[in-house]
């Protein structure tokens, strides 16, 4: 071991392997059992858990998401509406009357 780049255990001399891997006895009596890839099932029950899993989703955002989209159509129409009445005749009929009260000192309704 020369050079200095193996860590040694200076009490006994012992190499203590890299850092991470700090040297041990081997371990006994663990037993790892597998499965063979081929025998797996990878996909089982996906398309279920995700529908599912999506329905649970979506329905956890829904407060969030539907009331503003519910403003801003109801702003939107209201805004078609009212530019259709101000194109149309009676509204131009209307804002011509509007327009004549304002220039005679009366009030404007409206």
């Amino acid at each position: 071991m020369a050079g200095g780049s193996a860590p040694l255990d200076t009490k006994h001399g012992q190499y203590l392997g890299t850092w991470g891997n700090l040297g041990s006895q081997k371990q006994k009596g663990i037993t790892t059992y597998s499965i063979s890839a081929n025998r797996q099932r990878p996909l089982a029950g996906t398309l279920n858990a995700a529908v599912f899993n999506t329905w649970r989703r979506c329905r956890a955002q829904a407060l969030y998401v539907i009331p503003p989209f519910a403003v801003a159509y109801l702003a939107m129409n209201w805004a078609v509406e009212k530019n259709e009445y101000y194109n149309s005749k009676t509204g131009r009929i209307h804002d011509a009357e509007a327009a004549d009260a304002a220039t005679q000192g009366g009030t404007v309704r409206g």
